[in-house]
């Protein structure tokens, strides 16, 4: 009895010194977010804060720290927390309805976890597009012993800023106009692409239905850098070692960094170590972290560029005093050069982001039929998918089709076609990869391991601004099972005109490249335009983890997927179904137009979400003619849709007290070139055939035109005697030069109505 009394004492002493000792290495923080009126570019409105910053307070812990973070909202919406690239338990990853209750208005979440690994990280909002509003910040992770030999640091968090509301951005995208890369200046309109000859490219991108090569959506009044346009750290001396810690928080800008002086090595990439790369120009995908060193020079202060992707403005900072070493100068893209090398290319454009049966999803068909043209693939393709069905057949392990390091690297060459091979080695995405990332150690998984092979074909939809994987927006999917003890292996297959930073939650992936066993580890990747890249990583989690495109608006718009390890779902998220989370991403929209002319004020107003589409349009001539009309369409697939509903006009000119009304039915096709045509029938078994079109012909100024043709065959209607056939044919064409993104002035000539201008109002 004493033995086991003396043993329990013994045991409660170790139990209490264990608790003690947590204590002494538990760091706190208590964040407050709260919505505020803020100028960062030039104009006051209302952002969100944390601790009344922008962006919030970098929070620095030391790896095998116990972290405890309290986040408090002050807002009058629901907000969350994610903590980026971090490794937690699922409970706190803070995806709101799919891992951490959304913090409701008032409310107060306490987020808590041991710190596995160290580096440089950050952490955002996961609702909606509240990060775009200024909810982020760094978070910075000591390691238990100093590996690297330097000074100081300096956290450099890069951000990009709109004075519109985001949610307004988000629907100015989905209407489809072109004022975003007006305003900044990189459109293309058609008299530039004759001048540079390269009419024969854009009409392969019209083909496709496409507009022409693009790089970045959306226009930013500023880019930032620690919430700043600019910004100078003068209390770095001369010869001093800086370490630094480069964080991009932006929400839809990729950057090319650029370094003046100071040596710069890169030395982590996603907060873990990486082998020292000397570089003084590197890209930085969104959601990415970069550690460079950099050594203050004798005379002079280092100047730090990061210049946006599409050359449309960039943020600095200096470091250091005296005369600034500048930074290499980052080129503007040639978008015009871009679109004549990729209509030389063997590819398809236009994936669809949409698909007629979304429950259907077969990737590798996919792949056969847009992007890039490999015949010799597919069969390798077909006879890896015969090999791995006869084995899963048979009852054998998914082991056996584990690759070696070497076959994996060579099936990934065959596969994706390395773009510099594609382009002679100038390519315009040839800069785009990850060779000059090397692991410090061996990154191999267990070589018994079953491997589950993934193929994520990245699709979208410009027009609509939709964006999904395989053609399938996150609403319209399942979740990907993944197991424990599996290694699963994602091959992303980029048929786009955009880059997608792809980020998967709670795990770190390889990234296979050139170095083999030696392939880096990362939680973001970026997947160039047309391009493929593969990653793999080994399931030792439980509960289910969001994927998604970074790019804050491709991921509203669709571009997401949930793995699941199929365990039981938290017990604290009873009340709070993840439909809620999946709902973002099919919102409805609304937008409308009004043309107000002198011979005619037509109004149209529009709610959308992805497949469905409810249309108001009304017009009213000088002549007291009048057409209203009222149409349900459903999308059946990217570019056809069907509709019905109701058409009222007057029958006679100068004449509205004799209404006729009708009901409608039909298809509308966007076709290749980028015609709207506009099939239907009416209730008086009359058919109609229109089509429409507009082009961008000088900055700013736009034409268009439109033709109609309904006939009546008799086959309800009396024609009249000895008459058997009878039409009516309304077309119109006109220009319209944009003033802003609400206004236009414009001119055109109706057959019905004649010629006139007046203010095109978009709102």
């Amino acid at each position: 009895m004493k033995i086991s009394f003396t043993f329990l004492f013994f045991a409660l002493l170790i139990m209490a010194g264990n608790s003690a000792l947590s204590k002494t290495d538990t760091t706190t923080y208590h964040l407050t977010l709260r919505q505020e009126t803020v100028n960062k570019a030039g104009k006051d409105v209302m952002g969100m804060t944390i601790n009344n910053s922008i962006p919030g307070p970098t929070l620095h812990f030391t790896e095998g720290d116990y972290a405890v973070i309290y986040v408090k909202n002050e807002m009058d919406e629901e907000t969350s927390v994610h903590w980026h690239g971090i490794l937690l338990p699922n409970f706190y990853d803070g995806v709101p309805y799919l891992n951490t209750p959304p913090i409701l208005p008032g409310e107060t979440q306490k987020y808590e976890f041991r710190l596995k690994q160290a580096g440089t990280y950050w952490y955002h909002s996961h609702t909606m597009l509240q990060e775009q509003s200024g909810v982020y910040g760094a978070l910075v992770i000591e390691p238990q012993e100093k590996t690297l030999d330097y000074d100081k640091d300096l956290v450099l968090v890069l951000s990009d800023w709109t004075n519109e509301k985001p949610m307004n951005v988000l629907r100015n995208l989905k209407r489809g106009t072109e004022w975003y890369t007006i305003k900044k200046g990189t459109a293309t309109p058609l008299n530039q692409v004759i001048a540079r000859g390269a009419l024969g490219a854009q009409l392969n991108f019209w083909k496709d239905r496409m507009e022409g090569a693009d790089i970045a959506d959306i226009y930013y009044e500023e880019f930032l850098i620690n919430g700043e346009q600019s910004r100078e750290y003068p209390n770095f001396e001369p010869g001093e070692k800086v370490r630094l810690r480069i964080v991009n928080a932006a929400a839809s800008t990729a950057f090319w960094l650029s370094i003046g002086a100071g040596n710069p090595t890169l030395v982590a990439a996603d907060g873990l170590r990486v082998e020292p790369y000397k570089t003084d120009k590197l890209f930085i995908a969104i959601a990415e972290t970069y550690d460079f060193l950099v050594t203050v020079p004798q005379e002079g202060k280092i100047e730090f560029t990061a210049t946006g992707q599409d050359g449309s403005g960039k943020t600095s900072a200096h470091i250091g005093t005296g005369q600034t070493i500048q930074a290499p100068v980052i080129p503007k893209p040639d978008k015009i050069k871009m679109m004549q090398q990729m209509s030389k290319m063997e590819m398809r454009m236009g994936a669809p982001a949409i698909k007629f049966r979304p429950k259907n999803d077969d990737p590798h068909h996919l792949r056969k039929n847009w992007g890039m043209i490999m015949p010799e693939m597919e069969g390798m393709e077909q006879e890896q998918r015969t090999k791995h069905d006869m084995q899963n057949a048979d009852g054998h392990a998914m082991g056996n089709m584990q690759k070696t390091e070497k076959d994996t690297m060579q099936q990934i060459d065959a596969d994706g076609r390395n773009m510099d091979m594609d382009m002679g080695g100038e390519g315009m995405y040839s800069e785009y990869h990850y060779n000059f990332l090397k692991a410090l150690e061996k990154t191999t998984y267990p070589a018994d391991a079953p491997v589950k092979e993934v193929l994520l074909n990245l699709t979208g939809n410009m027009q609509r601004y939709i964006w999904s994987m395989n053609g399938i927006p996150l609403s319209e999917t399942d979740k990907i099972l993944i197991k424990e003890g599996e290694i699963t292996r994602i091959t992303f297959n980029n048929l786009t005109m955009m880059h997608h930073p792809m980020h998967l939650h709670g795990h770190f992936f390889r990234v296979i490249n050139e170095n083999g066993e030696y392939s880096p580890l990362k939680h973001t990747v970026n997947v160039a335009p047309m391009q493929q890249l593969t990653v793999e990583f080994y399931g030792d989690e439980y509960g289910d983890w969001f994927f998604h495109c970074h790019i804050l608006y491709h991921m509203m718009g669709g571009m997401a997927r949930i793995f699941s390890y199929d365990t039981p779902r938290d017990p604290r998220l009873r009340g709070y179904p993840v439909s809620e989370l999946i709902h973002e991403t099919n919102r409805w929209y609304s937008w409308g137009l009004a043309d107000v002319a002198s011979h005619l004020t037509e109004v149209n107003l529009v709610t959308s979400n992805l497949r469905n589409q409810f249309n108001v349009n009304a017009e009213y001539g000088w002549n007291q003619n009048m057409e209203v009309e009222f149409t349900y369409e459903r999308y059946l697939y990217d570019y056809f849709t069907v509709f019905a509903g109701v058409n009222m006009e007057n029958e006679l000119e100068d004449n509205l007290d004799k209404i006729s009304t009708t009901a409608v039915a039909g298809f509308r096709w966007f076709t290749p070139y980028m015609f709207n045509l506009d099939v239907r029938i009416d209730n008086e078994l009359r058919p109609r055939l229109a089509i429409g079109r507009e082009l961008m012909l000088f900055p700013r100024l736009f034409v268009f035109g439109y033709y109609e043709y309904q006939m009546d065959f008799g086959w309800v209607n009396d024609l009249g005697e000895n008459t058997c056939f009878a039409h009516e044919t309304v077309w119109n064409a006109g220009a319209e030069y944009m003033l802003s993104r609400n206004f236009s002035l414009m001119a055109s000539y109706d057959n019905r109505y004649g010629a006139g201008g007046g203010l095109s109002i978009r709102f």
